[in-house]
């Protein structure tokens, strides 16, 4: 038997389904959760010219706010002239692959003018930390990236 045109058509439409099964059912099995950041995306997005307006403010700050990420949580720490009586604090840390693991929250300086992310809010992984603060009626906000290990 002599292998014609019509033979290869087959083999070649066999090839094409098999490679489609695949890519349906055996593809997907190994494929890493991907989730929206926030359930209210296009919302948010409409919103996004406040959070431009609050980087642009923080990044005009002479003195910024610093990070350091120590073996007992993640310490913030604010410059002098921002205080509990005339700042509003928040952070909102993002898990990276896994929404379930967000933590949010507002704080109140310590004596340091700084405050804490324990570790135990944490599991190793990526996170992105953002910290926004309202003073004097004016919106600010910092972005990290971090990698908690």
């Amino acid at each position: 038997m002599k292998f014609t045109w019509g033979h290869g058509i087959v083999v070649a439409l066999g090839l094409f389904i098999s490679f489609i099964l695949y890519l349906i059912l055996i593809f997907p099995i190994g494929k890493q959760n991907s989730e929206l950041v926030t359930e209210n995306y296009y919302e948010d997005e409409l919103s996004y010219e406040k959070v431009i307006i609050a980087k642009k403010n923080a990044a005009n700050l002479t003195a910024k706010p610093q990070y350091a990420q120590l073996p007992y949580g993640i310490r913030i720490a604010f410059p002098k002239d921002i205080n509990n009586e005339n700042a509003k604090i928040e952070y909102y840390l993002y898990r990276t692959n896994d929404k379930t693991q967000d933590k949010t929250g507002s704080v109140q300086l310590d004596a340091d003018n700084s405050f804490l992310i324990p570790k135990n809010f944490m599991i190793p992984g990526s996170y992105t930390l953002k910290v926004l603060w309202t003073k004097d009626g004016k919106d600010y906000q910092v972005d990290y990236d971090v990698e908690w290990k």
